[in-house]
């Protein structure tokens, strides 16, 4: 069998009264497990923030951009490579590049062209039907193959030859969040991009209820003859301690970058560079639901890292009864504990007892589990010594 590289990053984060991640009523998102109700936060949620929070981590020509949008945005960058073309041409230049190069319609939305054929102004500027994906560097390269055919660029793409080039540009130069989360583009499968990283929907590892606010806001211009409030709200919010996991595969991520790389281009820099923004970021990055009104900046109370040459593996099993405060309050000890109890069986039950373990915990309510694995003083030196320990292992396999 061949030996595989894979990244499991667990976490375990305590986080206050907040509503982090809505579901159609506003009501925090739950879910039934063990039988019993538990706060959830779905994986697209914190996927989301893990991909915000690349913008304080890496440089933007490693990321992508994700918006139907996507004409307007390379027609910013073919015309700031040829400024003698004017921007309504641009737009019609880039929407024939993005329809080549990934065989999606790239027109104006049909109710604003309409709208705006009836009342006779300036068409919409074309959209894709759905959010498409692409790197920095992919933009960087169709805007410089659709000035070269700015001329005639219908005819452009009748030769075969530019064409390919088209689709080529498309599918190689993958951003790290393309790599790591993945691409789909419905009308041309084969530039379709796997995701690299897997995010579990987080859950509390108790029972959770939700429960509702009640409040009021005051009109500042109120006289003493208009007594009580402006308007009167509820919001709805629950507390949670919370598991949370997510598996990268690196040897897909390493495929992933590798497109667009020199043949004697070593993968191991590019990865490492991914693999530490994801550990940073998905550890340090919050969904931004109503936390301009609970304020409810938190960050991990216990993480687990573990580099496997297997396959992925969660502990949420471990919460399968939930566990419950003892007379002291508090949920973070009694899940530490589950979790000592739990992994050194599942490993060695299935005989993945191996595994390379590093450990960052935070008071003596983690104290447990600093015996699962090599202690880590920080996340800044946990992130490097992941980062290197994958490194490693793409070198020594060549």
């Amino acid at each position: 069998m061949t030996s595989r590289i894979i990244l499991d990053v667990h976490a375990l984060q305590n986080v206050p009264p907040s509503n982090l991640n809505r579901d159609d009523t506003g009501a925090p998102k739950s879910a039934v497990y063990g039988g019993t109700p538990r706060a959830r936060v779905s994986s697209q949620a914190w996927k989301r923030a893990t991909r915000r929070y690349f913008a304080d981590l890496l440089d933007p020509a490693e990321l992508g951009v994700r918006t139907k949008r996507v004409a307007e945005l390379l027609a910013e960058h073919i015309t700031a490579l040829d400024p003698s073309i004017k921007p309504a041409q641009a737009l019609k230049i880039a929407a024939e590049t993005l329809q080549t190069a990934t065989g999606s319609k790239i027109e104006p939305p049909k109710r604003q062209a309409e709208a705006a054929k009836k009342n006779g102004t300036d068409e919409p500027a074309p959209t894709s039907s759905y959010l498409m994906f692409l790197s920095t560097r992919q933009l960087s390269g169709l805007a410089e193959l659709a000035v070269e055919g700015a001329a005639d660029i219908k005819e452009f793409f009748k030769d075969k030859d530019h064409k390919a080039r088209a689709k080529q540009l498309a599918d190689t130069h993958h951003s790290i969040d393309i790599a790591l989360f993945g691409r789909m583009v419905a009308d041309s499968s084969d530039i379709n991009v796997d995701a690299a990283a897997q995010v579990a929907h987080a859950l509390s590892v108790h029972r959770a209820e939700v429960e509702s606010d009640y409040f009021t806001a005051v009109d500042d211009r109120n006289t003493e003859a208009e007594p009580g409030a402006g308007m009167i709200g509820t919001v709805d919010f629950n507390s949670a301690t919370l598991y949370r996991y997510a598996a990268v595969d690196v040897d897909l991520l390493e495929r992933n970058l590798g497109k667009g790389l020199a043949a004697d281009a070593s993968p191991a820099t590019p990865v490492r560079r991914a693999v530490e923004a994801f550990i940073d970021g998905f550890v340090a990055s919050l969904p931004t639901g109503k936390i301009n009104t609970f304020g409810n900046h938190t960050l991990p109370d216990a993480l687990i890292i573990k580099l496997r040459a297997a396959r992925p593996i969660s502990f949420v099993s471990a919460f399968e009864k939930p566990v419950t405060a003892d007379e002291s309050g508090g949920h973070m000890e009694g899940a530490c504990a589950r979790l000592a109890d739990y992994i050194p069986e599942i490993e060695r039950a299935y005989g993945d007892d191996s595994a390379a373990t590093w450990v960052l915990r935070i008071g003596p309510a983690t104290t447990k589990i600093g015996g699962l694995g090599t202690e880590v003083p920080s996340l800044k030196r946990l992130v490097e010594t992941v980062g290197a320990a994958v490194a490693e292992r793409l070198e020594q396999r060549g």
